[in-house]
């Protein structure tokens, strides 16, 4: 079956023809196709009659004026010209974080007196952060430049691009945040979680809009991701033209019917670009990602052959993952119960702004869907991750107050796990089997399709914006290095590729790009709870510590004037020994604090507390380790009398 991609407006070339299953095409033909299209889009600008944008400059007198404009991308014909003389100062883009992890997405760009910030994410923690709500990156860098902050500007509404924003803002002044009205729309959400509504101004944009914010000029541009409203960036300067997109894929059958932008895409390629940054994630992977189109058909033939109830699992930003189980409820008669508090959210935000479409009647209270037969039910749920509070992990527990597992239910688990959250998956899935369920994930079935580009994606859009240097972004070093990879394979030479820490400073000036010397301290900052920044890598360690061999305490009364113990000491274990079952380690370990306090050369130690401390702390520490093996965490405790 074949599916015809068209480019409008790009005479000579009108369409190139690539197979639905584009596997198998041959790369060379499909490259040379990409190549010879962008070639004549490049040819077509130079010959055309443009105009040089009068907003593309910036008088003296008005610096720091911000402003959106509407534009129409089809007919934009002002270039921003980056090679008239040598520019008075460098741009320089600084990832905060996103380059050494998945998550925490935010980067600086600073030109001049000006700085734009773009995305502002947070990272789930990982299995050596007990306690950990969220993870954020360190932001000291413009809390200490946030007078000179011109914009935030947002790419798309997923947490690892959002999440940060209620901790961040306000510590960085507060500056604008433009953003597609659906991304605005759950920023505000979240904003009002944290009662900080009012502080900040979001501004909504649309996608042929642009924004002037100080020395930057910024042109947005569709692309498809597994959220509706995402979207990469131009972002102009007289230094030197930056295409940013992150979180994307090419879908030329997405479940809203908006694929990626090809045309505007060719057409900022032959304006040249400086610089692409693009997303990693999938990096390692060959091929194409699954069209949601074709996931949408096996979501169909699941709700088809269900016996019973389905219960659907998937993020609760997964807009059109939701679009597709509404469309199949629809079909086969079934009502849909949504459960989860982000989940019920994204819902009713979707909807609201005309983004998910659902029948009337469609959706019911879970109350009301214990009246129905099992197979004219599905419930839609939080839980993809096997986060210990959400819905899907309390209806497996059977904690949850109105869903309960049956016999014959069918739970579907639409996400890939999460580096790290593999474990807390697995012990929900079996919680789930251990009642009766039926479990569907992406082991066992394709009911999954990433929002990430995988490597003839990521060819295709290097082919495209043809950019004289390369800096791949949004995943782990080993992610990065594999799509630095491939931009070798296209023939971007390796001196022109970054492959960046957080943190690192890449410097662009008149068309050139180079590492810089400099370096941005940066680093993470661990939410949990309600504090933010209070839990460091010392209470962590201490955590692991208690975690992996207990905690281990010793309280002594201490004569103030001799040094020397008025009683046996106390001993309370916890994670480490039984201590019914452990009477001779115990004495043994009363004899070795008596010894280590009062004898030191047939002397009395003198009775200073925090030498006994460090004493007994670290000459016990040696001495049950020679007993058990084990080091748990030791709290002396003195009481002077």
């Amino acid at each position: 079956m074949f599916c015809c991609l068209e480019f409008v407006d790009c005479s000579p070339i009108s369409a190139g023809t690539v197979t639905a299953d584009q596997e198998y095409m041959p790369t060379n033909i499909y490259h040379l196709l990409v190549f010879d299209f962008a070639h004549k889009i490049k040819a077509n600008a130079i010959l055309m009659n443009v105009r040089k944008s009068n907003t593309s400059r910036r008088p003296n007198h008005s610096r720091h004026r911000q402003s959106v404009q509407s534009h129409d991308s089809a007919s934009d014909n002002s270039r921003v010209v980056l090679n008239e003389g040598k520019t008075k100062n460098k741009l320089k883009i600084i990832p905060i974080g996103g380059v050494e992890e998945v998550g925490e997405n935010m980067t600086v760009f600073e030109y001049e007196d000006d700085i734009i910030v773009i995305d502002m994410g947070f990272a789930f923690p990982d299995e050596n952060m007990p306690g950990i709500d969220y993870v954020i990156p360190d932001t000291k860098y413009l809390q200490e430049n946030k007078q000179r902050i011109r914009g935030v500007i947002i790419t798309h509404g997923h947490l690892d691009h959002i999440g940060a924003v209620p901790y961040i803002l306000p510590k960085i002044g507060d500056p604008t945040v433009y953003t597609m009205p659906l991304t605005a729309a759950m920023i505000e959400r979240r904003l009002e979680e944290f009662n900080l509504m009012g502080r900040s101004q979001i501004q909504r944009v649309d996608i042929e809009q642009v924004l002037n914010l100080g020395g930057f000029k910024i042109r947005f541009f569709r692309l498809n991701h597994n959220i509706p409203d995402s979207v990469g960036l131009s972002i102009k300067t007289p230094a030197g033209h930056v295409i940013y997109a992150t979180d994307w894929k090419f879908d030329h059958t997405p479940v809203d019917g908006k694929p990626s932008d090809f045309h505007k895409i060719a057409t900022l390629g032959g304006e040249g670009v400086t610089l692409l940054m693009s997303d990693s994630t999938n990096a390692e992977k060959p091929g194409y990602c699954i069209s949601e189109k074709e996931l949408g058909e096996t979501i169909d033939r699941v709700f088809r052959d269900a016996k019973g109830r389905v219960i659907f699992a998937t993020f609760s930003s997964l807009i059109n993952r939701f679009q597709q189980v509404f469309d199949s409820a629809a079909k086969y008669d079934r009502k849909v119960v949504v459960t989860g508090r982000s989940m019920v959210a994204s819902v009713e935000i979707a909807f609201g702004l005309g983004i998910l479409k659902i029948p009337p009647k469609l959706i019911i209270r879970a109350d009301s869907a214990k009246k129905l037969p099992d197979d004219k039910v599905v419930i839609l749920t939080t839980g993809s991750q096997g986060e210990e509070h959400s819905a899907l992990a309390r209806i497996a527990r059977g904690e949850h107050k109105t869903v309960s597992i049956k016999k014959g239910d069918t739970v579907v688990i639409s996400a890939s796990p999460i580096p790290g959250n593999e474990h807390s998956v697995a012990v929900v899935m079996n919680n789930l089997t251990r009642q009766g369920a039926k479990v569907l994930y992406i082991k066992n079935l394709d009911i999954h399709t990433s929002g990430h580009a995988k490597q003839e994606e990521l060819k295709l859009m290097i082919s495209l914006i043809k950019p004289k240097y390369f800096m791949p972004i949004h995943g782990e070093h080993h992610m990065l290095v594999a799509h630095a990879d491939l931009a070798k394979d296209l023939n971007i030479p390796e001196n022109n590729i970054f492959i960046m820490d957080n943190g690192d400073v890449v410097e662009v000036d008149n068309n050139m790009a180079k590492l810089s010397d400099k370096k941005i301290k940066t680093g993470t900052v661990f939410i949990d709870g309600l504090g933010v920044g209070d839990v460091g890598e010392v209470v962590l360690r201490d955590r692991r510590v208690m975690a992996e061999d207990g905690m281990f305490v010793v309280i002594m009364q201490i004569d103030r004037k001799t040094g020397r113990l008025i009683n046996q000491p106390d001993i309370i274990s916890r994670g480490f020994v039984y201590m019914k079952e452990s009477e001779d380690l115990l004495r043994e370990v009363k004899h070795e604090v008596r010894k280590v306090v009062e004898v030191k050369n047939g002397k009395p130690r003198e009775a200073n507390a925090a030498y006994i401390r460090s004493r007994v702390r670290d000459s016990l520490g040696e001495f049950l380790f020679q007993r058990t093996e084990r080091r748990p965490l030791i709290l002396p405790v003195i009481i002077e009398v």
